[in-house]
């Protein structure tokens, strides 16, 4: 007999809009097939080479992420779209070697509706039933984001969807934020995409990160099973001025054959860090980067196994994390004390950005703890060898016989832009962001 494992949960509220009961959003201006269509959305339309410098006529650098993205969510601040003030939230980097990032956020899970999750079914089909984005209002829109398809990227105030061949791809707020500019990228809206990686959405997610052009602004990826709480194809994205915990963990490189370097595209494992995972860098092409990644995705969607994703470095590194907390959740093999932290180890705390309710969580926070709540995520050491031998089986990678996994890389050898001395948060110091 089928054994089905469950457990109660109680998602964010990403949207002003999730609370609702069920309602296509006919006459509220909402993203479904009855309003999007003829909407005028702002459009960026991304180049696509985002290798190829601008043109001198062309838009600004940092355009993207401080002109528009930026501001226009400052914009929907002032307009009170979001539950609460994120920026008052108490931060402290916990002392210790790796440098774990901790907030205090009492009000991020007190409204919330309650639903079931299958934890054991990494996918899921699509229920239209059940809160998607198509149901979220304009408003909380911040624009589309597509290829442009030329050498440089640009940007219309108002773009009519019927002009475009695409379905449109969106940036939207999240209404309960993590971090400054906490953001989703919601990849073709309107085909209603259960939460699965493929070859396009990733490579989208790739160029907003090559667009941004920014080391502290990173997206994550939540597959279900591994705390996505909405079953439609979303990545998160925020700005935080202080490199993630595992951005400096060291690495160990894994040597691949020279007849699979054609790519570029360089793997390495995770050293000295709670969450065992691989890193992906470089890559001759943004698309070889993403095609090596999204295989191993996929791979891990076909047989069952969550995961995490980790854009960093302006797309050029991806940290890869198959984990097993919520099945041993289910199962009741996580400590009471664990569980009771109410913390669920996604993409942004397997990172090292440790998100806590409870003020004496936060006052009693510890590297030692927070090592111990996410040594519980990963993987054993013989399970994920054997899950890292069939991706690189999935993506076509071979290990070279020759120096198998002999190269030792410290944090400041990897390819990660992220300085490691600019931090604005005082180590074990309270502050106000």
């Amino acid at each position: 007999m089928e054994v089905k494992l469950t457990i109660k949960r109680v998602p964010t509220v990403l949207s002003n809009y999730q609370e609702e009961g069920g309602g296509g959003g006919c006459g509220r201006n909402c993203l479904g097939d009855c309003c999007l269509p003829a909407s005028k959305l702002p459009l960026y339309a991304f180049k696509a080479n985002p290798k190829k410098p601008a043109q001198e006529d062309g838009l600004p650098t940092e355009f993207f992420l401080n002109s528009l993205l930026l501001a226009q969510w400052e914009d929907k601040v002032a307009r009170g779209l979001f539950r609460y003030d994120v920026t008052a939230c108490e931060t402290k980097v916990i002392p210790g070697e790796l440098g774990f990032v901790a907030q205090l956020n009492e009000g991020r899970h007190l409204k919330k509706r309650p639903t079931e999750f299958r934890v054991d079914c990494v996918l899921q089909p699509f229920d239209s039933a059940k809160f998607n984005f198509t149901k979220v209002g304009q408003e909380e829109v911040l624009f589309r984001f597509e290829n442009g398809g030329g050498d440089d990227s640009y940007f219309l105030a108002n773009a009519p969807s019927t002009e475009s061949d695409h379905v449109p791809s969106v940036v939207a707020i999240n209404v309960s934020p993590i971090e400054y500019g906490h953001v989703l990228l919601i990849p073709r809206v309107l085909d209603r995409l259960p939460q699965r990686i493929d070859h396009e959405s990733f490579v989208l997610a790739l160029h907003m990160a090559a667009e941004a052009a920014s080391p502290y602004f990173r997206l994550g990826y939540n597959s279900l099973g591994a705390f996505a709480t909405i079953n439609h194809l979303h990545f998160q994205a925020y700005y935080l001025s202080v490199p993630f915990p595992v951005e400096k963990a060291p690495t160990k490189k894994i040597p691949l054959a020279k007849s699979v370097l054609k790519s570029g595209v360089k793997v390495s494992k995770l050293r000295n860090f709670p969450v065992r995972g691989l890193v992906f860098e470089r890559g001759n092409t943004l698309k070889d980067l993403a095609d090596v990644v999204t295989n191993a995705c996929i791979w891990l969607q076909d047989n069952n196994v969550p995961f995490n994703v980790l854009i960093s470095d302006s797309g050029r590194r991806i940290f890869l994390f198959p984990q097993c907390y919520a099945e041993k959740q289910a199962l009741g093999e996580v400590s009471q004390d664990l569980l009771d932290t109410q913390v669920n180890p996604a993409v942004w705390e397997i990172s090292g950005h440790i998100v806590l309710k409870r003020r004496t969580d936060f006052e009693e926070a510890s590297e030692v703890l927070a090592w111990r709540l996410l040594a519980e995520v990963s993987l054993s050491e013989e399970r994920f060898e054997e899950v890292k031998d069939c991706i690189f089986q999935a993506t076509g990678l071979t290990e070279s016989d020759e120096e198998k996994e002999t190269t030792e890389e410290s944090p400041c050898a990897s390819s990660s832009s992220v300085p490691l001395a600019s931090s604005h948060i005082p180590e074990g110091c309270l502050v106000r962001q």
